[in-house]
């Protein structure tokens, strides 16, 4: 599936254009202003933000403002471009939390190039944190309120380990989010579903608890597997080594 791009610009000649240079490689959806793009972005999943920033209703710095500020949507890369070339308008959008600015008039291949750039460090980032055993949750973090919803996440999965019943459901329940938010959430920062991110907190910390000495039968249990056999399968098939090789990997550094 192509990514999906939203873009939010009031001139529809500029507007058309820009989807024309990027449609080929995206999914393009299109809004006129900032009000018109959260409405979208509260019903659709949207990878990343491309906005002007002068426009009518809620403009592009008010836009980003917002969507950097707010849990549900934090997460969400935002470019914005602007006919401001002035320094001032560039360091208020970086402020606000835009990771890119680019200024009018642009080149196309430029636009698609930032795409692409952040598009891709952020895969990076999220295959990183799953193959790693220590990799923290917070780590795929781009936002203070990402890292701060992450952290929370990460606590409530951990005290909870041994509950065997829990899911995304219960989860969402803990974080006071209604179920579909959250599972929205969590797949579109980590591209895990919340039931497959209970797993990985279990493994992740059995691996600290590893690294602190416990051995694996009593690891196993701490973080809720019935079985020692299905712990070190599932940490293999995660981490792509048994727990007595991680072990003896930590104790030699």
């Amino acid at each position: 599936m192509k990514p999906v791009v939203l873009l939010v610009e009031d001139n529809r000649e500029i507007l058309d254009f820009i989807e024309t240079n990027l449609c080929d490689t995206y999914t393009v959806k299109k809004t006129v202003n900032g009000s018109a793009a959260l409405k979208l972005l509260r019903e659709e999943v949207i990878d990343l933000i491309v906005s002007d920033v002068m426009m009518p209703v809620m403009d592009g710095f008010e836009l980003c403002k917002i969507i950097k500020s707010d849990v549900e949507l934090s997460h969400l890369p935002c470019i914005l471009l602007t006919a401001k070339n002035t320094l001032k308008a560039r360091l208020q959008g970086l402020e606000l939390g835009a990771d890119v600015y680019i200024e009018k008039p642009f080149s196309p291949k430029h636009l698609k190039m930032q795409i692409a750039s952040l598009l891709a460090n952020r895969n990076n980032i999220k295959n990183y944190f799953v193959n790693s055993p220590v990799a923290q949750l917070k780590s795929i973090a781009h936002t203070k309120a990402d890292e701060k919803f992450l952290e929370t996440v990460n606590t409530v999965i951990e005290e909870h380990l041994q509950d065997q019943q829990l899911d995304v459901d219960r989860l969402a329940k803990y974080l006071n989010m209604s179920r579909t938010t959250f599972y929205r959430k969590i797949n579109s920062i980590s591209d895990l579903t919340p039931n497959d991110l209970i797993n990985l907190t279990r493994l992740k910390k059995a691996a600290k608890l590893m690294g602190d000495g416990h051995n694996i039968n009593e690891v196993s249990e701490i973080v809720g597997y019935n079985s020692p056999k299905i712990f070190s399968r599932n940490f293999e098939k995660q981490f792509g080594m048994v727990p007595s090789a991680f072990i003896g990997k930590h104790l030699k550094k």
